[in-house]
């Protein structure tokens, strides 16, 4: 019997195990644990990061000049690291002063000097260590002293520095770098005066520097970029930077809260270029160095990333004013408290929704994904499905605000391709659009959101979605006349007929080439792994394509695959999604600009559309203040997106965030990625509702364990009669 004890002892502890899958102590600290989507943070550094995945870190860890007013919609711009929002004064083209109101067209330089508040302080980090004589203790490292240091926390000193105009300035040359991926030098090389020629002078200079060095090797000479001017950068004292900005350009101060102009301290680049630091991670884009409330403490790639509160961080207060909407949600209840609230937050990669899910539900994440404001969609949907469900969540309190935001999704077409793309003559160009039209009515957006309806929203007309100043969304009878026509007042999308019927005329009758009688056949890049879940979505894209006799060949990748090919070129049909960086419609068609080409000038038209009209009018619209002149340029912008059909137009979701009853202060919007300084939790709550909400169930454990004891005391029953049987079988006394 004493095997048969020792299976009950077994099973007995493993009664007392628990499904918590972060240590015992964890629900009770003051720590805020959330999810990744799918992978890692691609970029962390700031000039080159500009996907979602990044945010939820980079917006924690830098500060640009401004932010968003946390708690006020429509969004209002707030000073951040800079003591006020300023206007900029106008010069025209003899340097001569214009007054405010001086039409665009007069107007040849805007000059932003703006003041940085005095005594912001950068995180603890070895790039700033000193010893007793003032000189940089980690500066000047010979090859091997790195030593089994892996990561910066592992580096015995620290130091800190205050924040300077020049930190600014720096920052803003680093986009002319030939090292990283800088995908907003198009943009910004358009506007800051001189950083085309200065990106020039880079190149010369970098080329000096790596001369007779290995090219495929990590190791990189430190690139200083204060031994070289920019003229459209430059600090007037310790806490003004001057910015001149190119002819009238109203929407530069957005570029300003985004973390492109964030501060970059000189002593982090030069502390990363020493020899074996990129081979053993450690770089801006996997440790960043900011004077932002919190800072990156741990970094394991694909797995788990957690930032600790920033010991140097000044406590901006917590907002006092809000809109109505923040009033009567309680939101100003923290009003004037010094933030952030949280120690730490840890976010877990976590790639498939079902685990994800289930441990929000369980209560061992407080924020489903952090920086994602439609993840309560799937809840909402659960609850009108299910009356049991609906309770369920009812009564845990899972806080599910929905609203709309600025966003919107989308299949593309790389404009490049010479099968669905710009074509070399004008009679190519035209049958090449008529393919991209015909696959446009065949995608049902409407049929999405039913299929769908955890990722549902509303079919768009045109890349401007509802919210943005100049979007006809919404609009009565306003539509997409490619792809959609009013019938007795109501808006429908054209039969699959009308579709056909320009396959044809594109040259491919019934889906196939006429000259040749060969299939036509498009490949269909996915940015995320085909997972059982992204599987029945990317099914569905096929069925769309097949209704007019295409074939799709799906050529699913992760994130980081996805981004080597569109900088490469190669990819013919693409899904792609845009979260809005700024409220203006200038955010939303410069994904169309053509200088602004993903694979020939490494900015954010993905679809590498170009179109002279398109361009010309664009460059007009952009320097207007919004009204009546600006409305009509972006009516004939978006008539032009809609005739040409780079994308499908897709649809604009609708929003709600997934976030636990006991997280404070939440307000989720696309356009607010620094919430976590003001996220609050109430520990207490969280550990208690962990506990009641996950009861171990005792009587499948006791029931292994009685029957584990029966067929151990049959077994030795059983011992017990052979080991008395004879030869013959016969049982002995």
């Amino acid at each position: 019997m004493g095997k048969a004890w020792a299976a009950v002892v077994a099973l007995a502890g493993l009664t007392a195990c628990n499904n918590n899958p972060w240590p015992d102590e964890a629900a009770a600290s003051n720590t805020l644990f959330t999810a990744a989507q799918d992978s890692s943070p691609r970029h962390l550094d700031p000039v080159a990061s500009y996907w979602s995945n990044d945010t939820p870190f980079t917006y924690q860890i830098y500060e640009p000049l401004y932010g968003y007013h946390y708690l006020k919609r429509p969004f209002v711009l707030v000073p951040k690291s800079a003591a006020e929002v300023v206007k900029p004064h106008y010069l025209d083209k003899n340097g001569q002063p214009l007054p405010d109101d001086a039409d665009g067209e007069q107007i040849a330089e805007s000059v932003y000097d703006i003041p940085i508040k005095p005594g912001i302080l950068y995180q603890p980090h070895p790039a700033f260590a000193k010893d007793a004589q003032g000189r940089y203790l980690y500066h000047s490292m010979k090859p091997g002293e790195i030593g089994n240091r892996r990561t910066p926390i592992d580096f015995e000193q620290t130091g800190t520095r205050e924040l300077v105009a020049e930190d600014f300035v720096y920052a803003l040359k680093r986009h002319a770098t030939t090292r990283i991926t800088t995908p907003i030098f198009g943009i910004f090389s358009e506007y800051i005066v001189g950083l085309r020629e200065y990106s020039t002078l880079v190149k010369a200079e970098d080329a000096k520097l790596r001369k007779g060095l290995d090219p495929s090797s990590l190791d990189k000479p430190f690139l200083d970029f204060r031994q070289w001017p920019l003229a459209g950068a430059t600090a007037l004292d310790k806490h003004t930077v001057r910015m001149r900005i190119k002819g009238k350009y109203p929407q530069w101060n957005y570029w300003l809260q985004m973390t492109f102009t964030a501060p970059v301290p000189w002593e982090a680049d030069a502390f990363y270029a020493q020899p074996g630091m990129a081979e053993r991670g450690m770089t801006l884009d996997r440790w960043p160095v900011g004077t932002g409330p919190f800072m990156m403490t741990e970094f394991i790639q694909d797995r788990r990333h957690v930032m600790t509160r920033n010991p140097n961080y000044r406590g901006e207060p917590y907002p006092c004013e809000g809109d109505e909407v923040a009033k009567t949600a309680g939101l100003l209840a923290d009003c004037g408290k010094k933030t952030p609230f949280l120690d730490k937050i840890v976010v877990t990669v976590e790639r498939e929704s079902v685990p994800r899910k289930g441990k929000f539900r369980q209560g061992f994440y407080d924020v489903e994904i952090f920086e994602r404001p439609d993840t309560g969609k799937d809840y909402l949907v659960d609850m009108g499905d299910s009356d049991e469900v609906r309770r369920e969540y009812l009564d845990k309190g899972f806080r599910l605000d929905s609203g709309t935001d600025v966003n919107s999704y989308f299949i593309a077409f790389n404009m490049l391709d010479p099968v669905i793309g710009d074509g070399k003559t004008p009679e190519e160009s035209e049958r090449h659009r008529k393919l991209r039209q015909a696959i446009s009515i065949a995608i049902d957006w409407e049929e999405y959101s039913k299929v769908f309806p955890k990722k549902s929203g509303d079919a768009a007309m045109s890349p401007l979605p509802p919210g943005i100043e100049g979007s006809r969304e919404g609009q009565p009878g306003y539509v997409n006349p490619v792809t959609h026509r009013l019938v007795n007042g109501k808006v429908e999308r054209r039969p699959i007929e009308d579709a056909k019927k320009l396959l044809a005329e594109a040259g491919y009758p019934n889906g196939r080439d006429a000259k040749t009688g060969r299939p036509l056949v498009l490949n269909y890049d996915f940015y995320s792994a085909p997972t059982p879940e992204n599987r029945s979505e990317i099914d569905w894209v096929v069925r769309q394509f097949a209704k007019i006799d295409i074939q799709l060949e799906v050529r699913a990748t992760d994130n980081n695959q996805f981004q080597d090919k569109v900088r490469k070129g190669t990819y013919q049909v693409f899904w792609l999604g845009w979260n809005a960086d700024y409220p203006d419609a200038e955010n939303f068609l410069f994904l169309l600009y053509g200088p602004n080409g993903k694979t020939k000038h490494d900015g954010e038209n993905t679809s590498n559309y170009a179109s002279a009209e398109f361009d010309r009018l664009y460059g007009r619209m952009k320097t207007l203040d919004d009204g009546p002149e600006k409305q009509k340029l972006i009516d004939q912008l978006v008539t032009i997106a809609q005739t040409d059909a780079p994308w499908t137009m897709g649809f604009f979701p609708h929003a709600s965030a997934a976030v636990q009853h006991w997280v404070y202060n939440s307000r989720p919007a696309v356009l607010v990625r620094d919430q976590g300084r003001y996220l609050r939790v109430d520990a207490q709550e969280r550990v208690a509702k962990q506990k009641a909400w996950n009861n171990p169930v005792w009587w499948p454990a006791l029931l292994m364990v009685a029957a584990v004891v029966v067929l151990v005391v049959l077994a030795a029953r059983s011992l017990r009669r052979r080991e008395r049987m004879n030869a013959r079988g016969e049982v002995l006394a």
